[in-house]
């Protein structure tokens, strides 16, 4: 058996490497980041790649428990600690889980055949997610759906890289037409202006951005509506539009439902934003919950005066690289 010293001291070096491997990737991921805030860029990618750091600690814990270092309490709050973060960090957001509804929407009249439509949300492409194997994963799962269409419902971006195109180049193997609209980061509402580098992104990669046009199906009408923080979800126009079909609105923020007007058959909204709360625990993710939703939105399908609303947890993170009880989750909606 090797001295006690000498296993210690590979668990100290190990974290010693980790921590200048992880700051090493922070400051060099930061280099590449379109952002406004460099400093907390750093401070965000450092948690992310110093998350790593959780490995070695929890096969610390059982020994430095083993031989006395720690107490078994301590050893056991450390081991649960880690286990738990590790979860939230290294699987929960790689886990990704398809969700199937069903939704009425031709209420005069039944469709001519079921459509089924993908939405996908909250990519946030950026500093914690929505790179190579993430996207892949996402790509393989709605094939596997064989949706009529993907609609993509806005915050594509969380400070990406400045090769954003070149990351978005996995969606060219979605084998459905792909409709979109932006969200609140990709409006600069909080982030780095990069309208830009996105419809380029979006435009070379075949993703069709419809905010403010409307695509035209045999039984209703797909409207893609702008960002509620970024002063673009007026739709007071929408009666004056025609009223043959029902509609079908792809927005980012779910409280935009709060402004669809009176229309001749009830519409769906179908929106993001929210993450579902992204990390659900007791008390803390309904306070938080109340500043990013002010109609009380989180996850599934809600009723409101003038149309209904489906709210998707999404895919990506923003603010910690934690997923917890929210995996994230394409959904599949089926219209008749």
């Amino acid at each position: 058996m090797f001295p006690t010293l000498t296993i210690s001291s590979i668990f100290y070096l190990s974290f010693i490497v980790l921590a200048v491997w992880g700051i090493s990737q922070a400051w060099l991921s930061q280099s590449r980041t379109e952002t406004i805030h460099p400093f907390k860029s750093f401070v965000h990618l450092l948690a992310f790649y110093l998350s790593y750091l959780l490995i070695p600690l929890l096969f610390f814990s059982i020994y430095a428990g083993w031989i006395g270092q720690f107490s078994l309490h301590e050893s056991i709050f450390i081991f649960l600690l880690s286990a738990l973060l590790i979860y939230a960090r290294f699987i929960e957001p790689h886990t990704v889980h398809v969700q199937h509804i069903q939704y009425k929407l031709g209420q005069d009249k039944a469709f001519t055949k079921p459509i089924k439509v993908a939405l996908l949300a909250d990519l946030h492409i950026g500093l914690f997610s929505g790179h190579e194997r993430q996207l892949k994963t996402i790509v393989k799962k709605v094939n596997l759906e064989q949706p009529d269409f993907v609609v993509v419902a806005g915050d594509w971006t969380y400070e990406p890289e400045n090769k954003l195109a070149e990351e978005l180049s996995i969606l060219k193997d979605i084998q459905a037409p792909v409709y979109s609209v932006n969200g609140n980061h990709d409006e600069q509402y909080p982030g780095p202006p990069i309208q830009a580098l996105l419809a380029h992104a979006l435009e070379v990669n075949n993703v069709m951005d419809i905010e403010g046009k409307i695509v035209e199906f045999d039984d209703f009408r797909l409207i893609g509506v702008g960002d509620l923080w970024a002063g673009k979800a007026d739709m007071r126009y929408m009666p004056d539009l025609p009223q043959d079909k029902p509609w079908l609105i792809l927005s980012h923020n779910p409280d935009t439902v709060d402004m669809v007007p009176v229309l001749s058959t009830r519409p769906l909204m179908l929106s993001g934003h929210t993450h579902g709360g992204q990390v659900e625990l007791p008390w803390l993710t309904s306070y938080v919950m109340k500043k990013v939703s002010i109609l009380g939105h989180k996850r599934g399908l809600y009723k409101h005066a003038n149309a209904d609303v489906f709210v998707s947890v999404g895919t990506g993170m923003v603010g910690v690289p934690f997923r917890f009880r929210v995996p994230p989750t394409i959904d599949i909606i089926e219209l008749s």
